[in-house]
């Protein structure tokens, strides 16, 4: 069984205006709402792409209902863990500036129900995988990501760890399966600046020195390079399309990659599934479906 986490879930208001200006009132274009977070990005498109799986994390107050409905209309189950107080995020993307957004705090997750999260996850299996990806609130304990991968490392399951800085670097010495940090977080780990395909390389080995299995690295319009625990360097520019909508991209890499792996077990071909993937979320409204990844595909294995 595939399970993602999300600690901080969210509605992604994603908006488009012409000629943004600050200070005056701007006027949407088109507007968009959608079930937000990382984890759950990487549940919609391992469904997309066929993959069942379970969408777990916190939600609160009405907004929190709300991600639920739209994310089990969707067609993923979901079990989220209901927090009595606060409400949980509602995130505004401003789709003409790319990059730009707004970002809500969301709710404070108590001990309790952290350990409701435990419990949930102790189902764990060697055959599963578990998704952690995105921020955690900041009423949560920083090593939360590393306290999950200590109780359950062992167990066999492969963990997935899209994070940052000391959520990432904390989590290395319990070997995860996967890690995809984009260049720029690469570069902010080692204080370097990482522009180009072969430049990542060599930090990207450091991380797999530090206990990374699979070091997977995004780099936008520059593609992307894998760092695999067999030995293997495979590196890519990035498929051409239209840059639509870069939200979720990178959590939509994460999801082709696992879905080529799991489907095949060659590195290659996940690395060449996980950057279609992500490519054709880019170039989507909304995140990939199956037959948009297949349509980029065709120009990776040409």
């Amino acid at each position: 069984m595939l399970y993602t986490v999300t600690f901080n879930p969210s509605l992604d208001y994603i908006v488009g205006v012409n000629d943004f200006k600050l200070g005056l009132t701007n006027r949407t274009t088109d507007e968009l709402m959608l079930p937000g977070g990382k984890g759950i990005n990487v549940s919609i498109v391992l469904r997309n792409l066929g993959f069942e799986n379970t969408a777990l994390g916190f939600t609160a107050g009405f907004v929190g209902d709300e991600i639920k409905r739209r994310v089990v209309e969707m067609g993923i189950v979901s079990d989220f863990i209901d927090v009595e107080e606060g409400i949980s995020r509602i995130n505004v993307k401003l789709k003409s500036i790319d990059g730009t957004e707004i970002n809500g705090m969301g709710p404070e997750i108590s001990q309790d129900k952290i350990e409701q999260l435990m419990t949930q996850l102790e189902q764990l299996q060697s055959e599963d995988c578990l998704f952690l990806a995105g921020s955690i609130p900041a009423s949560m304990p920083d090593d939360m990501y590393s306290q999950i991968m200590e109780r359950f490392h062992e167990r066999g399951c492969k963990i997935i760890v899209d994070a940052t800085k000391d959520l990432l670097l904390k989590v290395l010495k319990f070997h995860p399966f996967l890690i995809k940090p984009n260049n720029h977080e690469l570069g902010e780990i080692f204080g370097v600046e990482l522009k180009t395909r072969e430049s990542v390389v060599e930090y990207g080995k450091k991380l797999q020195e530090m206990g990374a299995r699979n070091v997977l690295i995004s780099m936008a319009g520059e593609g992307a390079v894998l760092i695999a625990e067999n030995g293997e360097v495979h590196a890519s520019p990035a498929p051409k399309g239209k840059l639509v909508n870069a939200v979720g991209a990178g959590d939509s890499m994460v999801a082709g990659f696992m879905a080529g792996y799991l489907a095949t077990k060659d590195y290659k071909k996940a690395f060449h599934m996980g950057l279609a993937t992500g490519s054709a979320s880019a170039f989507s409204e909304f995140l990939a479906t199956k037959a948009e990844v297949e349509e980029v595909l065709k120009q990776l294995e040409a």
